[in-house]
This record gives structure tokens, sequence and C-alpha cells, in this order.
């Protein structure tokens, strides 16, 4: 009885563990490109329960994507590339156009709407602790 009772709260506590490294992803999409257009872009909230960091993303659609925030200053539209993109914990983190979002970069094919992309979202806790999601992005 009492060998039980530590499987089923160890197992709930790795439950529970699992619930917090999840990131919620939601209102996830990614934009049809123009014919010729070898860069797409993709859009998403992440909201984590935890503070963490989304460090790396990867897609069969491109030969590289990376993390970039856009800005409007002085009239004059910069777009910078991230190393990281910080989620604080309980807090929405908005990739949308004009701010934060997702570049592909060597498209392997057009981005044509109806059709759908893959994506592997890494994300590091504040313990160092790695996880990844793969989700798939309709394109619009």
């Amino acid at each position: 009885m009492k060998n039980t009772f530590r499987i089923i709260v160890c197992l709930l506590f790795l439950a529970e563990a699992n619930a917090r490294a999840e990131v919620m992803v939601s209102d996830a999409w990614v934009r049809a490109n123009a014919p010729g257009q070898s860069v797409g872009a993709a859009y998403m909230t992440l909201k984590s329960a935890q503070e963490s960091q989304l460090f790396h993303v990867d897609s069969p659609a491109a030969g590289s994507v990376e993390i970039h925030s856009m800005s409007m200053t002085n009239g004059i539209m910069k777009m910078r590339s991230l190393e990281t993109l910080p989620l604080q914990a309980g807090k929405a983190e908005k990739l949308a156009p004009g701010g934060f979002h997702l570049m592909l970069f060597d498209l392997k094919k057009p981005l044509k709407a109806g059709e759908k992309a893959t994506f592997t979202l890494c994300f590091k806790d504040k313990m160092g602790k790695i996880t990844q999601q793969d989700v798939i992005l309709p394109i619009k």
C-alpha cells in the first residue's frame, strides 16, 4: 500500500512538472508568400506557466528560422534578429505582424494558403531545462 501511494505521488509530480514545462501556443499561423519569395513569416501567441525563453525554432519548410523583432523608430521600420525571446511566467507573448515574429529563410517551396507548416519550438526554463514542442500551423 505504501509503495502504491509513493508511485501515485511520483506520477502526479511528474505530470505537474511536464504541465509546467509546456508552453501554450495559440493563434498560430503562417503568412502565405508571393510567388518567387524565398522568405516567409510565422506568428503565434506563447504563454508559459514559468519563466522561460524561446531559443531555437526549426521547420522543414525552410532552410532556417530566426526569431525577429520589428519596431518603428523615427518613421523607420527596424527588424532585428534575436538570440532568444524571453517569456514571463503567466504572461502571453504575442508574435504578430509589426512586432515579434518568426522569419523563415530559404523556403523549400512556396507557402500556399490552405496548406500547413510544421515547426519545432525549443524552450529553456530558468533552471536550464530544455523542452521542445512540435506545432502545425495553418498557412493563411
